[in-house]
């Protein structure tokens, strides 16, 4: 935490699960699934990022522990300077095994305690070595447009950079539906993608509506690419 608060990044994310796992009805804590416990509880983080000037990012695996977790968010209104972006699946995506979170009752939520949140939304992935993997297809693309259609906050949708260059011309349509939605361009830690496809991906799409959320090494190298330092 103390890392992110004095890097260079923008948001800090907190991946939210209950203490005790699925169906758990313990605290709201930072933790990543498979784990189900951790000594760091949402509120404690809470605490130490509105005093930042870092954005705030809750990512959730689970309709359980939304509710929770934004009575908490409540509670430091007052104090939030930054954007707060609220993101979970809500579709499957390409590849994806994972379980989504359900969309209505996940937006239900978050738009009854935030009606002017950017909502994060987004498709279950995988990603397979050494085999071609299938993008976004329009299905899925035109699904999550429905589902937004009715929405009137910011919408970002995170899109997996190993899978956005075979799907350009389904998220290009998906952005162009609404000038409240932008695409934000994250990696998995063994996926295989080049510096060519985040340069690619950022001359067909608007530059101001593309967020980047991309590890070491190419972050330093596309930054170098594009002459950012």
């Amino acid at each position: 935490m103390a890392d992110e608060a004095q890097g260079d990044v923008h948001m800090i994310e907190a991946d939210v699960l209950l203490r005790g796992g699925l169906g758990g009805n313990g605290d709201p804590i930072m933790a990543h699934p498979p784990e189900t416990d951790s000594d760091n509880t949402l509120q404690e983080w809470l605490k130490e990022v509105v005093n930042t000037n870092k954005g705030i990012k809750l990512d959730f695996k689970s309709l359980e522990a939304v509710r929770p977790s934004l009575e908490l968010l409540e509670q430091v209104e007052q104090q939030l300077r930054q954007p707060v972006w609220i993101n979970a699946d809500i579709l499957p995506g390409p590849n994806g095994n994972s379980a989504v979170v359900d969309a209505e009752g996940f937006l239900d939520t978050v738009t009854s305690f935030f009606p002017d949140v950017t909502l994060s939304l987004g498709w279950t992935t995988g990603w397979h070595p050494g085999k071609h993997n299938e993008g976004y297809d329009w299905v899925m693309v035109k699904e999550m447009a429905q589902i937004c259609s009715t929405l009137s906050q910011p919408v970002t949708f995170p899109v997996r950079a190993a899978l956005v260059r075979q799907s350009i011309s389904e998220l290009c349509w998906l952005i162009q539906q609404s000038d409240r939605y932008s695409l934000t361009v994250w990696t998995g830690k063994e996926d295989v993608y080049s510096v060519e496809d985040l340069l690619y991906i950022r001359e067909n799409f608007d530059k101001s509506r593309v967020y980047y959320d991309i590890l070491e090494p190419q972050n330093s190298e596309f930054k170098k690419a594009i002459g950012v330092e």
